[in-house]
């Protein structure tokens, strides 16, 4: 299953292979260099790597590793019968075990992050962790005081140098694979969703299914539109509003951002201050919310009723 997907198939295996600016992957060749991994919290938004970088250190210095992934795995009973018994135990290759916990943002802050607490200093000797989230802001700071935090953001000017690598990758990708592409398109795919590689590689298998990635798809690639939001909220439309986050392919920081770029074109001056500190409430909310969906809708809701766009 794992070679049908491509993001499976063409995962880096070895740090030099990952796409990251170089004050990035130089600590992490580094570790791999001393064979070493301490306890890590790898940062970032979704498919920016993390989890990449988090095997691929593993694989090279050839140590055993567990991966658990947070988001389905997030009570005390993971902690109990997962992790200790595996931390605990000595390694079949005679080194340095490592727990590699994804999405850990999502494990139980009350009960399963405490306890790992104590668990990296108990199995210090035998078990690193490394841990990726999305939001840092959700793991508990007696975590974050035992690891080394990493960010995967990148600064001004490394953004166009890893779209490049990267867009290089997928033509990598596309002709091991057989798949006749324009550049252009493959250009548009990469600028909609960077810096979310995994996402860009998903979409790309999946509009490949007809042998051939051409012009005919940029119509679905293009940017969501916020002409259709914006009327309904002129219009104080609700029930449209609902409808159009829910059949609409946008997550709420695109929205967000896409929202608050638009401000100047879509509202009234008088009402953008109140816009801005909306739009910053919701997307803070949007680290710590259940359901996503029900996130939008309140923030594009509040928008409705607190400020004045223009017809």
């Amino acid at each position: 299953m794992e070679q049908l997907l491509w993001t499976e198939k063409y995962r880096p295996q070895n740090i030099e292979s990952c796409i990251l600016p170089e004050r990035l992957k130089k600590p992490f060749q580094e570790y791999v260099n001393q064979k070493t991994i301490p306890n890590l919290l790898l940062s970032g938004g979704a498919g920016v790597g993390k989890t990449t970088v988090a095997k691929a250190m593993c694989n090279e210095i050839g140590c055993d590793f567990m991966i658990i992934n947070g988001s389905d795995e997030s009570g005390i009973d993971t902690f109990r019968t997962k992790i200790k018994n595996y931390a605990s135990s000595m390694s079949f290759a005679g080194g340095r075990k490592v727990i590699i916990i994804d999405e850990a943002d999502y494990l139980n802050p009350n009960s399963t992050q405490p306890a790992l607490r104590n668990a990296i200093e108990e199995f210090a000797g035998n078990c690193s962790f490394i841990f990726t989230c999305n939001y840092k802001n959700r793991i508990i700071e007696p975590l974050h005081s035992r690891c080394a935090v990493i960010e995967f953001g990148l600064k001004n000017g490394e953004k166009v140098k890893m779209a490049s690598q990267f867009h290089k990758r997928i033509e990598m990708v596309l002709q091991s694979e057989n798949i006749d592409y324009d550049k252009t398109v493959v250009a548009e795919l990469i600028k909609k969703h960077f810096p979310d590689f995994r996402r860009v590689i998903n979409e790309l298998q999946r509009y490949s299914q007809f042998g051939k990635i051409d012009t005919g798809i940029l119509a679905q690639i293009g940017d969501v539109s916020l002409k259709e939001i914006v009327k309904n909220i002129t219009e104080k439309d609700f029930t449209s509003i609902r409808k159009w986050v829910a059949t609409t392919e946008i997550d709420g920081n695109t929205l967000y951002r896409k929202l608050y770029d638009a401000l100047y074109d879509v509202m009234k001056p008088t009402s953008i201050p109140k816009a801005v500190l909306i739009l910053a409430d919701y997307q803070y909310k949007q680290a710590f919310v259940a359901d996503q969906e029900i996130n939008m809708v309140a923030c594009l809701t509040e928008l409705m009723v607190e400020c004045e766009f223009t017809k």
